[in-house]
């Protein structure tokens, strides 16, 4: 891991958190959600990316991978390829997300969602349905049982337990991120890690079962309750994170999809993941990624 900082006049004015990826397919730096600066102020941009760029080259990277938080837009694309950057042949995060706006009183929110998502709601409260809150890594195990029946149904590749113990545990000390569980009885239905920063709550990973109880509406129940929960903590934006790139019904994402967008809210896109190739070696790594994106349909 590595940190830096970029200061003007004794004033921060950009940062970076940098990983070294080792990888088979080819190493490189990758920059997720980042770098942190003001990406109008060009002779910034291009002091920081020239330093970015001596870095990979000192560490004998093929290339360095980045996706800040820019906006997708025709004209910060052509911004980012006149910097020598290529789009990547594989995504980086959540590029096209759903965000809710949570300020409103309960009811309002609720009549701003799509009238079915309303009512299951609302007959999910009559449920015996209870919702619990899980602070301690242990509750990673919780998650990890859920997700290899959700991975099968979905056909994904799951994630570790250690990755959820991490996130859970680096969360904790600042009462930033939870687990949180629905349960039938003593039945657990779902559950999801949620991420508190700043005003922002981030629907981070979730999973559920349909062996028991596949006719009761417990993942309408989760989210509302996550959604109060967040304003609770004053939260001002619930991020459902990612959705499909189009409402194409034959896509992977489709019903997960159309399970957000009920809920009201607004959809953001970002720019797409920007490769910087610092090594003739990259064009390997691309027609590597290229084609492994095309078999796996991603």
């Amino acid at each position: 891991m590595i940190r830096l900082g970029f200061c003007q006049d004794d004033k921060t004015v950009g940062v970076a958190q940098i990983i070294k990826e080792k990888a088979r397919r080819g190493p490189y730096l990758l920059i997720p959600g980042g770098p942190l600066l003001d990406w109008s102020n060009q002779r910034l941009v291009k002091f920081v990316v020239d330093h970015i760029r001596d870095l990979a080259q000192k560490e004998k990277v093929w290339f360095i991978r980045i996706r800040p938080e820019v906006p997708d837009s025709f004209g910060s694309k052509k911004a980012f390829l006149k910097l020598g950057f290529l789009p990547a042949p594989m995504h980086l995060h959540a590029e096209n997300t759903w965000v809710l706006d949570i300020t409103p009183e309960e009811e309002t929110l609720l009549q701003g969602m799509r009238k079915t998502t309303r009512y299951l709601i609302r007959q999910s409260l009559k449920e015996n349905l209870t919702f619990e809150e899980y602070t301690h890594p242990n509750g990673a195990e919780i998650l990890c049982t859920l997700q290899k029946e959700t991975a099968a149904r979905h056909k994904f590749s799951p994630y570790p337990k250690k990755l959820f113990e991490a996130e859970l545990a680096s969360f904790k000390e600042n009462q930033e991120g939870s687990l949180f569980v629905c349960k039938y009885g003593k039945d657990v239905l779902a559950a999801a890690i949620i991420i508190f920063y700043g005003h922002i709550a981030y629907y981070h990973h979730s999973a559920s079962t349909l062996i028991k109880y596949p006719k009761v509406p417990f993942s309408y129940f989760l989210q509302w309750h996550i959604i109060k929960e967040a304003k609770k903590r004053n939260a001002r934006t619930y991020n459902f994170w990612g959705i499909a790139p189009s409402d194409n019904p034959k896509h992977r994402f489709a019903g997960v999809t159309t399970f957000k967008k009920g809920f009201g809210g607004e959809r953001i896109d970002w720019l797409h993941a920007q490769d910087l190739p610092v090594s003739p070696f990259y064009w390997l790594t691309y027609i590597f990624e290229t084609l492994r994106r095309i078999t796996r349909r991603l």
